[in-house]
């Protein structure tokens, strides 16, 4: 080999060694910049499966304080169960830099302690301990220690991210350093190829030997370079993979999230955004604005420009949970948003764009809402039923006292025209403690299965001179059988109290319509309303093309007392007696009305077994008897009244003030033939247990319950129990005798 084929092939081999070389240490470098990349990716996913189980904590919590569902803190246990394990999984990622270390066992100890502040308000909410909770909650601590963990976790998140963005960019630069140093070995090979095809002209023999070296070196090259190549790929694929996961991930988020730039454009948003943001392709967050009006949580003071979020966290804020109420122009219903956001910054530290995430809290804000209005409305009803026993007692003396003086003073008409206007007074205080005790639900029923349509037939007759000629009344009633289980004259009542409402809504005359259908109230509505229970319903709906009502009268509408009618037209008790019935006979009652376009009130109510049931016979006028009489009643002045409407009719009669005083009677041998008990009565018993304890030494003997209001002694499912007889205050003279000849000749059950 001549010497300048020997300097050729030196060169050359010298050359190779020296690509082998940095190809192999590339490669290495490669391989640990891949490792690091995936690394970092695996603990920003530790730390937002750490952040996800804190938010889940916490939602569990909440959720057991509104609702105290059990399914709120099994689901709160088994979330306490894994935030241990995830602070030690995520400490381990953590542990090359020592920084990172130092945070998240900072972080450890806040996170543990805000979950066991969330565990212990949950204990105290079970045992119902309202004072321990309140000395909990007034040291502010889980808040602020939620702050303070969240907050740590985005600096880690925000360190990993910028990891992340270093070694993906060192990866890059490996990639094309090594790529680089494969093509320029591939053009030295080439140059020494044409250099020892030149010098190849001088000798065959050592042409063909420095061929063959130059193949051997070649195909040693090709091999070198085929092998990163493959290496490329498979470090490309992972990389492509760990995207499409995160894009995945992105796109499958139930809230809306867009990423803006400096100057409000958007630059990625998923589904959820379109759905819930009415966001579209190209639009700006200038044009997404001009959608809709924004309003603060209590959808009545509007956000300023400076107050929107967008503006908020491109001045460099952080925020969570901001609340916010959207009425787009459109029409659509109005969304209730919480919104996070989180601004980003560029290798200076200035923002550069902002990432937004938007939640929609509609239906959970709409579910608090419908849960308030109806714990009000209970908390109402409850102090009805309460005030109405003592009421109804004292115009059970008085309209049994006036009705006796008005039948005394037939010789003094003038006296007598006095007394009955007493007598009046006293028979509207009485029907206004039936609406209010209508609306509270403690109405005795007397349910039975009525034939809808019917009933709507024969009620509308009875509207139309009611209502007058200028409302035009209408019925469409579906076709075929259509009973419901309902108390008729309730119904009426209530037909009659909204369709009033409804003539006094269209002053210068309208249309009434009156409609029936079968029904089916789905899972899905049920879970939008609270208090219904899905399957079939009787449907009624009563409509007009009256004034129709704003959002906020519609929420109070059911309110006792509350109207818009001018003074002295109208007590606010008509609907709220409608939903009382509506509500105690098992069904479901809505308001659909828009302002200036009409109402329509819908009753769900329970269907009946087909079969309709026959009214009840009409009961003869009843005298009076010769037995004994035995009252039970603790309020002197309707006792002293009892018993002398009972002594007029000829009964004898005994009386105890209690259910103690009544029993020691009684054991003392007391002889009677009816107890005659309230229902609520002192003595450590009431009414329905004093007649148990009666039935125990004197078996058989006749009872007749009275009382103000209904109690669940005696009413269940909202309608008197089989067989018990039930004498509502106030009542008359004719009302009292017959009653007791009934109670006395077997209408009701024994005691025993």
């Amino acid at each position: 080999m001549i010497p300048t084929q020997r300097v050729i092939l030196g060169a050359g081999l010298a050359i190779l060694l020296i690509i082998t070389a940095a190809s192999i240490g590339l490669d290495v470098k490669s391989r640990y910049d891949a490792a690091w990349v995936n690394h970092t990716i695996e603990t920003q996913k530790k730390i937002s499966d750490l952040r996800v189980l804190m938010r889940r904590a916490e939602s569990a919590a909440r959720g057991y304080e509104i609702y105290r569902n059990t399914s709120f803190s099994d689901e709160f246990q088994a979330v306490h169960a894994q935030i241990a394990p995830a602070l030690a999984d995520l400490k381990r990622s953590l542990r090359d830099n020592p920084d990172q270390v130092a945070l998240i066992e900072g972080t450890e100890p806040l996170a543990l302690r805000r979950v066991e502040i969330a565990a212990e308000v949950m204990r105290l909410r079970a045992e119902n301990d309202q004072a321990g909770v309140a000395a909990l909650q007034g040291k502010a601590e889980g808040r602020g220690l939620m702050d303070t963990v969240m907050g740590n976790l985005d600096q880690l998140s925000a360190e990993e991210e910028r990891l992340l963005a270093a070694r993906a960019q060192s990866s890059r630069r490996t990639g094309i350093v090594l790529l680089g140093i494969d093509v320029i070995g591939a053009l030295v090979i080439l140059l020494l190829v044409a250099m020892l095809m030149r010098e190849s002209q001088r000798t065959t023999v050592a042409l063909k030997s420095t061929l063959l070296e130059t193949t051997a070196a070649k195909e040693q090259l090709e091999a070198a370079v085929a092998e990163r190549t493959e290496h490329l790929v498979n470090a490309h694929d992972e990389l492509r993979l760990s995207v499409n996961v995160l894009q995945s991930t992105f796109h499958s988020m139930a809230e809306a999230v867009l990423v803006i730039d400096a100057e409000g454009t958007v630059l990625l948003s998923n589904p959820a955004a379109e759905r819930i943001l009415l966001h579209r392709a190209g639009m700006s967050l200038r044009n997404l604005r001009a959608l809709s009006d924004v309003f603060h949580g209590d959808g009545v003071t509007p956000l300023r420009a400076d107050e929107l979020p967008s503006t908020r966290v491109l001045r460099g804020e952080h925020f969570e949970n901001l609340e916010m109420i959207v009425r787009p122009h459109s029409g659509n219903d109005p969304r209730h948003l919480m919104i996070s956001g989180r601004p980003m910054r560029d290798g200076q530290g200035n923002v550069s764009g902002a990432v937004l995430v938007y939640h929609d809290a509609t239906t959970s804000r709409e579910t608090e809402r419908q849960l308030h209005q109806s714990q009000k409305l209970d908390a109402i009803g409850k102090l009805t039923g309460g005030v109405a026993h003592d009421f109804n007692n004292m115009l059970t003396v008085i309209s049994g006292n006036t009705e006796t003086l008005v039948a005394s003073l037939k010789q003094q008409p003038e006296l007598q025209r006095v007394a009955r206007l007493i007598d009046e007074a006293a028979e509207r205080c009485a029907e206004l403690i039936q609406h209010l005790l209508a609306f509270a639900r403690r109405q005795p029923l007397q349910p039975r299965n009525v034939e809808i349509n019917g009933a709507i037939a024969d009620i509308a007759k009875l509207l139309r001179p009611t209502l007058g000629e200028q409302i035009q009344i209408e019925t469409v009633l579906e076709q075929g059988p259509m009973t419901a289980h309902i108390d008729p004259s309730r119904l009426t009542n209530a037909v009659l109290n909204m369709a009033i409402n409804a003539r006094d809504a269209m002053p210068n005359g309208g249309k009434l319509l009156l409609e029936t259908h079968h029904v089916v109230l789905d899972e899905a509505y049920a879970q939008a309303h609270a208090e219904v229970q899905p399957g079939p319903y009787v449907m009624l709906a009563v409509s007009d093309t009256g004034t129709g009502m704003t959002a906020d009268i519609q929420q109070k509408a059911f309110e006792p007392f509350f109207t818009t009618k001018e003074v002295g037209k109208g007590s606010g008790l008509g609907l709220s007696m409608v939903y009382g019935f509506v509500k105690q006979s098992g069904g479901h009652i809505k308001i659909y009305s828009e302002e200036g376009h009409g109402t329509t009130i819908k009753l769900y109510l329970p269907p009946g077994d087909g079969m309709t049931d026959a009214a009840a016979p009409v009961a003869p006028q009843a005298e009076g008897g010769a037995e004994t009489i035995f009252v039970v009643e603790d309020d002197t002045l309707v006792r002293n009244f009892v018993t002398a409407q009972l002594q007029s009719l000829g009964y004898d009669t005994v009386a105890a003030p209690d259910s103690r005083a009544a029993l020691d009677m009684i054991e003392a041998g007391q002889d009677f033939d009816l107890l005659f008990t309230d229902v609520v009565i002192p003595g450590g018993m009431s009414g329905r247990e004093l007649a148990e304890e009666v039935a125990k030494r004197r078996p058989g003997v006749r009872v007749l319950y009275t009382s103000g209001y209904t109690d669940n002694a005696i009413v269940h499912h909202g309608k008197l129990d089989d067989g018990v007889l039930l004498l509502t205050k106030p009542y008359r003279r004719n009302q009292l005798a017959e009653m007791i000849r009934k109670a006395l000749n077997g209408g009701g059950m024994t005691a025993g």
